[in-house]
């Protein structure tokens, strides 16, 4: 039957009517995607004691508050299935759009081709407004207002599509995360974690950073992903000091190695005292030389012990805290895993941190007597077979310090020596936040000294088991 004129304006006008309305419902749907991915609960509850003890608002209107707030909290329950929801309606709306444009377009009696193009007209100018508008980046700058306000909508969009359940679950399994398991805001963390690394990265590509900035921010990021284990100074390279030595010894340990804070041990390393600071024990003798023979015991400070599975972020926190340089890591069982600074967590974010000093690794061996080199710790030991013209069979080594250290069986401090294969090696500088030896002097070794020399070195060393990869400067 004819369409008489008063009908085709009557269509035309729900069409157009109901186009706006879709365009509308398509950008709120954006707005509550982009906003369903950074509402917490914990402010929702907030939210809600507010309500609870406002006073000035009607019962009615609480209890229309706390139940749309109870709305919210059901759609970011299962944040994926949500946006899910929201992303397929914004599509639909978009794509319904077109085919009521171009359904007035054939109400009119336009030819074929002008039906297509108004359709296409139409969705073209939908996203414009769409990118002018950002209806996303709106509804993440007041996500919980965004929330409130379309929680109607957005349940309604969740009912009758069950299959966005489905694609949720599935981007859970993909994380390998379970999200009823997930804590207060877990999910969040972890969504926001992601998006910055992604703005990070852009912002990379668009050379708006810095290199060096960009990394250190990439390293702010992971922090909470890196655990102590990962940073920590193991056990096997702890100097300790037992409990009964003197005051005396430990500025000895000090001095030589650098080291201002010093754990002290009973029985063992498991045996853990305290930890003396070499500032104490200055102050205990600076006036008072009869304290030498004070035991260290006696000016141990309480650790700060950490589990090994302390996040980063988390150990850096705590630190600043309780204004710590140190802690002792401890394992699973109680027992000391090892050791780890403040430097070490800073290094995290800013890398390596060296001085002037650090520049001795990389110069050249340099002959300072007859048959005497003082050369860089990190020298191959290929190297000083041609100096010496000798043959050091050692196949797990291959630098000398590796070699003074598989001689001493344990890891050197400045004036450290022994004797092998006829030569003489001799810690004699440290170098770096870390103190670790970097020039050591090799001579040739009489056969007659080489015991002495070893007896030595064992008395000199009885103080310590061995020396950190990492501790702090000295104060």
């Amino acid at each position: 039957m004819p369409l008489t004129d008063t009908t085709t304006i009557v269509i035309v006008a729900v069409l157009v009517l109901v186009a706006a309305l879709l365009v509308w419902f398509s950008l709120s749907m954006a707005a509550a995607e982009g906003a369903v991915s950074r509402v917490t609960r914990a402010s929702l509850n907030n939210m809600i004691l507010e309500v609870q003890t406002d006073s000035e608002t009607s019962q009615f209107l609480r209890m229309k508050k706390i139940d749309r707030i109870h709305k919210v909290q059901r759609l970011i329950a299962d944040r994926y299935a949500t946006a899910g929801s929201c992303a397929f309606f914004r599509i639909m709306c978009n794509v319904l759009d077109g085919v009521l444009v171009t359904c007035i377009a054939a109400l009119f009696g336009a030819p074929l081709w002008a039906e297509l193009l108004a359709g296409v007209v139409f969705a073209i100018i939908v996203a414009v407004v769409s990118v002018l508008v950002r209806p996303r980046s709106a509804g993440a700058m007041k996500p919980v207002e965004r929330m409130l306000g379309h929680a109607s909508l957005v349940s309604f969009a969740v009912a009758v599509t069950p299959f966005a359940r489905i694609g949720g679950q599935r981007d859970a399994k993909k994380r390998g995360r379970d999200e009823s398991d997930l804590s207060d805001d877990e999910e969040l963390d972890k969504i926001q974690h992601e998006q910055g690394r992604a703005a990070i990265d852009r912002l990379v590509e668009a050379n708006d950073f810095d290199p060096e900035v960009s990394e250190m921010l990439r390293n702010v990021l992971t922090l909470s992903d890196t655990l102590t284990r990962e940073i920590m100074v193991p056990r096997t390279d702890m100097i300790t000091l037992e409990k009964d030595e003197t005051l005396s010894d430990m500025l000895k340990l000090c001095s030589r190695s650098g080291f201002s804070r010093v754990p002290v041990i009973g029985a063992d390393v498991d045996d853990l005292v305290g930890v003396a600071y070499l500032k104490d024990a200055v102050r205990a003798t600076a006036f008072n030389p009869a304290a030498l023979q004070r035991d260290v015991a006696s000016i141990v400070r309480q650790p700060m012990l950490v589990p090994e599975s302390k996040p980063v972020d988390d150990l850096f926190h705590a630190m600043q805290q309780t204004r710590q340089h140190v802690a002792i890591v401890v394992d699973e069982y109680g027992g000391i895993a090892g050791l780890v600074t403040i430097e070490d967590t800073i290094e995290q974010i800013v890398g390596e941190l060296e001085d002037e000093h650090d520049r001795t690794q990389h110069t050249d061996p340099e002959r300072i007597g007859d048959k005497k080199w003082k050369m860089p710790a990190r020298t191959p030991i290929s190297t000083l077979e041609e100096l010496f013209e000798i043959d050091i069979d050692e196949d797990d080594v291959d630098t000398v310090y590796g070699l003074l250290t598989k001689v001493l069986g344990r890891v050197p401090i400045v004036g450290a020596t022994a004797v092998t294969r006829g030569l003489r090696l001799t810690a004699v500088d440290s170098a770096g936040r870390r103190k670790k030896v970097s020039m050591i002097v090799v001579e040739p070794a009489n056969d007659d000294t080489a015991a002495l020399d070893t007896q030595h070195h064992d008395d000199d060393e009885s103080a310590s088991n061995s020396e950190p990869e990492r501790s702090e400067d000295n104060e």
